[in-house]
């Protein structure tokens, strides 16, 4: 696949004469679809199928309207020249949109919801103490679900109720955890993580499955859908809904933009921009 790209960058350059930088521009938003296709055990076929499991997994990351709507035009002009050089029989993009670049307001619930959802895990059990801790750190500190499932347990600091996580671009920030977040950590980590650990599969993660190894970020989903589920709540719950959702309600409790910037890790204050607009 990434021979074909170096074929087509080659080739719309004697066609039509674009710029370097254009062209890197190409390779920059058709390299993440090939890295994608890599991922799903580098067996995924290049299907309609795939190449919308693609554009999900790019707003389940925030990307921008903008770049996702850059990134498929590039697949859908790769995909085009593919056929035409006959190296594809049918283009799998051809009846897929590229999708409008609008305004994005993001989806949040309200504190009411919120405070719902953090009563139902049952703190009975090792897996309702996690599951109440990663409901309250999530919320919290406003985590992408990446982040939150790759923390480890020295990752968190009790004396000073801060969390280490790395997002994109493996950059570092510490993040101040609510004191009922910590609490519920503290439990999970002292009373529930024992009875989870094997000694089969020693880790330092922080958060484990019932097999003794890191919890999925699939698996997250899965637990916040089957207790918004549980909870009766009515509007569609995602870990991107809780971030959204923290974003939003420190806004509305007066917290400036360079602040939540600061915590939600965006590179660009634009980004954080769209939480201003969507409490106004």
């Amino acid at each position: 696949m990434r021979e074909a790209i170096s074929a087509f960058s080659e080739f719309v350059r004697q066609a039509k004469g674009f710029s370097v930088n254009t062209l890197a521009a190409y390779r920059n938003d058709l390299n993440p679809f090939v890295d994608f296709l890599e991922s799903r055990d580098g067996n995924a076929a290049a299907d309609h199928g795939t190449i919308v499991s693609f554009m999900s997994h790019l707003r389940e990351r925030e990307y921008a309207a903008s770049t996702i709507a850059r990134r498929m035009a590039a697949v859908k002009s790769f995909f085009h020249y593919l056929q035409e050089q006959g190296a594809i029989s049918d283009d799998p993009t051809r009846a897929l949109r590229t999708p409008k670049v609008g305004k994005y307001v993001p989806k949040s619930i309200s504190k009411e919801e919120i405070d719902l959802l953090l009563q139902q895990p049952k703190c009975s059990n090792a897996m309702g103490m996690r599951d109440r801790a990663m409901l309250e750190l999530i919320y919290a500190t406003g985590m992408r679900v990446t982040e939150l499932v790759s923390l480890d347990v020295s990752d968190i600091d009790f004396a000073s109720s801060e969390a280490t996580c790395f997002g994109r671009g493996a950059r570092k920030r510490i993040i101040p955890a609510s004191r009922s977040s910590m609490a519920a950590l503290e439990m999970y980590v002292h009373k529930g993580r024992p009875h989870l650990l094997r000694s089969s599969a020693p880790t330092e993660a922080l958060f484990l499955n019932h097999h003794g190894v890191r919890l999925t970020r699939q698996c997250f989903w899965l637990i916040i859908k089957g207790y918004a589920e549980k909870a009766g709540i009515e509007s569609a719950i995602t870990p991107h809904v809780l971030r959204h959702s923290f974003a939003t309600h420190r806004l509305r409790d007066g917290q400036d933009l360079k602040s939540v910037q600061e915590l939600l890790g965006h590179a660009s204050i634009s980004t954080t921009q769209i939480y201003a607009e969507a409490v106004r």
